[in-house]
């Protein structure tokens, strides 16, 4: 089942100098929970349930041994989880080993073991050594025509784009500038173009949202212009109508901080700290777990 989803205006170079806004909260109406996974250094998969508690909470964890071979996965996308018929779910997403892009898929029964053991592997494409991350956008929404669009930053600071089509996957175009930001993630997914939010090497935090129209023209905003170098991984989920749960890694200190980020408004986003997590982050490649595309409906933008 999970072989569905195989394959392959604003100047985007990130300048600083704009006005940090006054402190400002964003409000936690309700409970809100966030889903982070790793690939451990032993190539196991991990899941992380963190939810708005203050501090913030770590309400479930578990760990899927036998996924990857030791120290294979250097880059992760996000990975869907869904449940499957029986207990236990299939999960599936992209991941980069050596030069190359693949699609990676496997089940867990209801204790979580992988069946049978190991990911199943497709692979997509070469020439991935020289990129520092891969994400990818599925939009799916009632009558709306389905899109996925597969995302990836390039050491060089290009990012480049394809979409997926029936036998594959398009070039659908590239654009450079990039070369400060030190991680990104996907906050919003619309009709006519997804959002990230990206943090630099100075510490600045931006909107980068790409519009589906070739050829290729990201828009760049200012969100804050410090603080926030420390990040080596962000991930996004949403957060009430238009709100973000924003999980910020410091690698370094294998630490984790949660913030509550409003709908992406320039340096006017209201962004409130809701504290460091209570668990340790120390594995090599950190992403975030999502439920099936369709009911994955980030809203950040």
């Amino acid at each position: 089942m999970w072989r569905r989803v195989m394959g392959v205006g604003c100047g985007a170079v990130l300048a600083l100098g704009a006005v940090v806004p006054p402190a400002a909260e964003a409000a936690v109406t309700a409970p809100c929970t966030t889903w982070v996974g790793s690939v451990t250094s032993a190539g196991a998969h991990t899941f992380k349930a963190i939810t708005t508690t203050t501090p913030p909470s770590l309400t479930r964890s578990s760990t899927s041994a036998g996924v990857y071979g030791p120290g294979q996965v250097r880059i992760a996308s996000h990975f869907e989880d869904y449940p499957k018929s029986g207990a236990g779910s299939v999960r599936s997403g992209y991941v980069v080993i050596g030069d190359a892009l693949y699609h990676s898929g496997y089940a867990v029964d209801g204790s979580g073991d992988v069946e049978p053991p190991g990911a199943s592997l497709q692979r997509i494409g070469g020439g991935w050594s020289n990129f520092s991350l891969v994400e990818w956008s599925a939009y799916n929404a009632g009558a709306v025509a389905p899109r996925t669009e597969l995302y990836g930053l390039r050491k060089d600071g290009v990012l480049v784009r394809w979409h997926r089509q029936d036998n594959g996957w398009r070039s659908t175009g590239s654009y450079p500038g990039f070369g400060a930001v030190k991680t990104m993630t996907l906050i919003s997914k619309q009709p006519t173009y997804d959002t990230f939010l990206a943090n630099t090497n100075g510490g600045a935090l931006y909107t980068i949202r790409i519009p589906v129209t070739s050829p290729m023209k990201p828009v760049v905003k200012s969100v804050r212009t410090r603080t926030w170098q420390a990040f080596e991984t962000l991930t996004a989920s949403k957060c009430g109508q238009y709100g973000t749960l924003l999980l910020g890694i410091d690698k370094d200190t294998k630490t984790a901080f949660l913030y509550a980020v409003g709908h992406a408004n320039g340096t006017a986003t209201v962004i409130k700290s809701l504290g460091q997590v209570s668990s340790t982050f120390p594995d090599p490649v950190d992403f975030r777990w999502s439920p099936v595309s369709f009911a994955d409906d980030l809203n950040g933008d």
